[in-house]
């Protein structure tokens, strides 16, 4: 491992009330090495600098915990001797918050799914580097892998950091939680407007609005907002509709 200052990294972490093993701090810097290299060849991400890496790609993944209970995802399970608990990252880029979450959180079963071949690529690299178990990532778009008989109603969680409004975003990840399970959107701004503009996606999406946690990202002034969404009945078949129908035409 490079001459990496994780002072800073450490209190981020500890500020979301976690703790990582030396080896799970290696597997991050690994990445975040892999990421800048990568990033010479292909366009992953604007933020390259370690500093704004550990803030704004590692911090900002791990805070899921804001949202989803901390006990849960460390174990794994929703509750003891229960089944792995499984995530689908959509539109996970260069692997936001997908593999920061599969590295704090090793217990989980998650399934990354992006539209650019190339970038699956440097995820399959990462993973393999990392020796990360139990981690598979998908080259599609979110529209055909929720067809019936695919992936549909199969996680019990949707993440996504994906830059979409959230009724566009909610027909493209709410057909792949289960029933009772919650579909989380990632956003960095406020969304009191975005989430009343979506109350008719979600009802015909079959999704229910649990809450919006809302807070600064630790150390920093740079304002998130983590929208938890419940699957309450099975999402129609007709959704999501084909390529490009949900952003152009939102619910």
């Amino acid at each position: 491992m490079g001459n990496y200052d994780l002072t800073n990294f450490k209190r981020l972490v500890n500020d979301l009330g976690l703790t990582l093993s030396d080896r799970q701090y290696e597997q991050f810097i690994r990445y975040y090495e892999m990421l800048v290299e990568w990033n010479n060849v292909m366009n992953l991400t604007a933020i390259t600098e370690y500093d704004e890496v550990i803030v704004k790609h590692f911090a900002d993944s791990l805070s899921l915990v804001k949202a989803v209970d901390k006990e849960m995802l460390i174990r794994g399970s929703l509750k003891e001797g229960d089944d792995r608990l499984t995530i689908i990252d959509i539109g996970t880029g260069a692997g936001f918050p997908g593999i920061p979450l599969k590295i704090a959180f090793p217990e989980l079963k998650i399934t990354l799914l992006d539209s650019l071949n190339k970038r699956i690529g440097f995820l399959n690299a990462v993973i393999e580097e990392l020796g990360l178990k139990d981690i598979e990532s998908l080259h599609g778009r979110a529209e055909d892998y929720a067809k019936k008989g695919q992936l549909r109603e199969s996680f019990d969680f949707c993440v996504s950091r994906a830059v979409a409004n959230l009724s566009t975003l909610s027909e493209y990840c709410l057909p792949y939680v289960k029933v009772g399970g919650s579909f989380i959107a990632y956003k960095s701004e406020k969304t009191q407007e975005e989430v009343q503009a979506a109350k008719n996606a979600l009802d015909k999406l079959g999704g229910r609005l649990v809450s919006c946690e809302e807070f600064n990202l630790p150390g920093t002034d740079l304002y998130r907002t983590m929208v938890n969404i419940k699957k309450e009945k099975a999402t129609p078949g007709k959704y999501p509709r084909k390529a490009g129908t949900p952003s152009k035409e939102p619910l």
